[in-house]
């Protein structure tokens, strides 16, 4: 009797999700129409247009990865005229107009607004990191789910890309749509590297010291990220194609997509969980490895800066979050002018470190309050100079005076900065760590372009050694840089990697 009534209250919701998907489904005929007719498209043959769906929740936050997308809206525009990028936004406090607008001023990309539109999505504070104070990873792919429900009662595309990595989308838009799925991975969600990190105990920006100093709690973790990492992997294997920024990015991706865990598969054979197993695409359906498509990045007004003339600068441009690890850049800088006291500003070369970087929310703003204070402590502030949320002839301003270019992040996906640095002539001294090690700062014809360091000893050492740099060898390490930076990061070699994804075949099933 009690089975019997399970199986009728699972039948009857059964019911009701098929029934809510065919009736979501149905709406989206009158949808497209819609939103044709708001485009002036209403005379085109609605066979012959097409839709891709952009899920991007912060499109208008103007950093790298926002390039990636309108550098790819930008070329849709260009190539394929009959299609129409709908971009799934939370930027409620903008306009179509507006966001068109900054996109000009920031990146310098002309976007047409007769092939594009947005849908604002309103619930994206289910993504926001400060929702979930607690099991963060978990809340913010929950919450993406929810989003990308909220985009698809708006409007189903005929083909899905998520550009920002939410993963636990894909599940959804393939119950609800049925349609292809591709993605642009910045970087995971979780790695390997993170479980390693748990497992050993070892203390950092994704552990903090309460878990790793605890064997119950971290044991604990390790369970939360092992279930986490199963269902991130599922969800990944649900898109047809897979693009990723770098090596790195790759590396870890390619692991995620053959990741498997015997004992979570084996549960999954049980009711209710072999639904999921009965939703899953086909083995032979699911993407073995993701393709290397860098970022376009717009080099053309810096690789005109002089070469020659370079103060001695040491700068850094990056937002001030957390992972960006600014307070390494101070002690480094602090290690610098203990070791070399003549670039003390009483010394005879006096050099300084200038902080650039966008603040986002309050949390970056007392993040700087506490970077200024630190640069008190160890008794630099007077050659360390702080701009926020620059203006970008600021930046550009800066990249055409500096002599070396900063970048301390761990495990830095890709770089853009640091690509931005080489093409402008600056030198760059990076983490010896993912993008800026397997695929920015790399050799040239057999000769460096720049620097490597781990700590504040090394990279204290890498600023001595460039700013030592013999007048020949160090405008030739420079051209080197810019050669490498222009010739492998262009907007056509983006352009390349993308349509080489195979992302058109897709549209056109």
């Amino acid at each position: 009797m009690a089975w019997a009534l399970i199986t009728f209250l699972a039948c009857l919701v059964i019911g009701q999700v098929v029934g809510r998907i065919l009736s979501l489904r149905r709406k989206n005929d009158k949808q497209r129409a819609k939103l044709f007719s708001e485009l002036g498209m209403e005379d085109v043959s609605s066979k012959k247009l097409k839709i891709i769906g952009f899920f991007h929740p912060y499109c208008n936050a103007g950093g790298g990865g926002e390039r990636v997308l309108w550098a790819a809206v930008h070329a849709l525009q260009r190539k394929d005229p009959d299609v129409v990028s709908v971009v799934y936004s939370g930027d409620t406090d903008a306009t179509k107009e507006k966001i068109i607008d900054k996109v000009k001023a920031r990146f310098d990309i002309e976007l047409s607004p007769q092939t594009l539109h947005f849908v604002f999505l309103k619930s994206r504070h289910l993504v926001e990191d400060y929702t979930w104070p607690r099991f963060t990873l978990l809340g913010q792919s929950l919450g993406s789910m929810y989003l990308v429900w909220e985009a698809m009662t708006y409007l189903i595309p005929d083909l899905y890309i998520d550009t920002m990595g939410y993963a636990f989308t894909y599940p959804v838009v393939s119950l609800l749509g049925n349609i292809p799925i591709g993605a642009y991975v910045h970087y995971p969600t979780i790695s390997t590297t993170m479980l390693s990190r748990v497992r050993s105990r070892k203390q950092g920006v994704t552990n903090s010291e309460v878990i790793s100093s605890s064997i119950v709690l971290s044991q604990g973790k390790l369970l939360y990220y092992r279930i986490f990492m199963y269902y991130y992997a599922y969800s990944l294997r649900q898109a047809q194609f897979l693009m990723v920024n770098s090596s790195w990015t790759k590396n870890h991706i390619d692991s995620i997509l053959q990741h498997r865990d015997p004992l979570l598969d084996t549960i999954h054979y049980l009711p209710p969980l072999i639904g999921l197993k009965l939703l899953s695409r086909k083995q032979s359906e699911i993407p073995k490895t993701a393709q290397i498509v860098y970022p376009s990045c717009d080099t053309r007004q810096m690789s005109v800066f002089p070469l020659e003339g370079r103060e001695r600068a040491i700068l850094s441009i990056a937002q001030f979050r957390p992972e960006k690890d600014h307070a390494a850049q101070l002690y480094a800088f602090h290690k610098f002018l203990e070791l070399y006291p003549e670039y003390r500003s009483s010394g005879a070369s006096p050099a300084k470190l200038v902080l650039m970087g966008g603040s986002r929310n309050v949390g970056d703003a007392t993040r700087v309050e506490n970077l200024i204070a630190l640069a008190k402590e160890l008794e630099i502030r007077d050659q360390v100079q702080f701009i926020v949320n620059a203006k970008y002839s600021e930046i550009l301003d800066w990249l055409s005076r500096a002599s070396i270019g900063l970048s301390t992040m761990v495990d830095e996906h890709f770089g853009i900065n640091v690509v931005e640095f080489m093409a402008a002539g600056v030198i760059p001294v990076a983490h010896a760590s993912a993008g800026p090690l397997l695929d920015i700062v790399v050799p040239l014809d057999g000769q460096p372009t720049g620097y490597h360091a781990t700590s504040p000893d090394t990279f204290a050492e890498a600023f001595r050694t460039v700013l030592t740099l013999p007048k020949d060898a160090d405008l030739a390490m420079r051209q080197r840089a810019r050669t490498l930076a222009v010739r492998k990061f262009s907007a056509e070699e983006f352009e390349k990697g993308w349509d080489a994804s195979g992302w058109r075949a897709w549209l056109s099933r």
